[in-house]
């Protein structure tokens, strides 16, 4: 019985880490439309679990001597999924826009730096920001991060300043 017991338990944990996988299909509500003609765009998906991910990056914001503050933004996520498109175009994402309009994203920021849109548009109840999509255009290159959990404008403002300030895009290029 205890061999059957850890069989099972063995066999839901690797269920459970079947998401952490990266796919070269989209992992986003939009671009899982089969009718819709992407034009030899190139997907990559990675969606890993919250619960995997946290202890990873507290431990490593905690090394690097962040705040406790930002440590307890990490808190509050309870999902994240990540995409990436090779060979996007303008239309594409105009439609990805059209798609977030008509289920509520409310766009909140828009930042220009040389040949790179980063774009912030949230959906809230009330105060409370339930999901946040931050998306990044340069050229025929389009990321798409999709960040879910319980977040107020104030959390969402200290990110963004942090980003700012320890220029997010040097720190992931390394």
């Amino acid at each position: 019985m205890k061999k059957i017991s850890l069989l099972f338990a063995a066999v839901l944990f690797m269920m459970s880490l079947q998401s952490c996988v990266v796919s070269r299909r989209p992992n986003m509500g939009f671009f899982d439309n089969p009718y819709y003609d992407y034009k030899g765009a190139q997907f990559t998906s990675i969606n890993v679990p919250m619960f995997l991910a946290k202890p990873i990056v507290k431990k490593a914001l905690r090394e690097d001597g962040e705040s406790e503050e930002l440590i307890s933004l990490i808190k509050k996520i309870s999902d994240i999924k990540v995409m990436t498109i090779e060979n996007g175009n303008k239309e594409m994402l105009a439609d990805f826009a059209k798609y977030l309009t008509n289920n509520r994203f409310e766009e909140w920021m828009t930042v220009k730096k040389e040949n790179e849109t980063v774009n912030f548009q949230a959906k809230q109840s009330g105060d409370v920001i339930k999901k946040l999509m931050i998306t990044v255009h340069s050229g025929s290159e389009l990321v798409f991060v999709d960040v879910s959990g319980k977040f107020t404008a104030d959390d969402i403002s200290r990110i963004i300043n942090y980003s700012e300030k320890k220029d997010v895009k040097k720190l992931v290029s390394k």
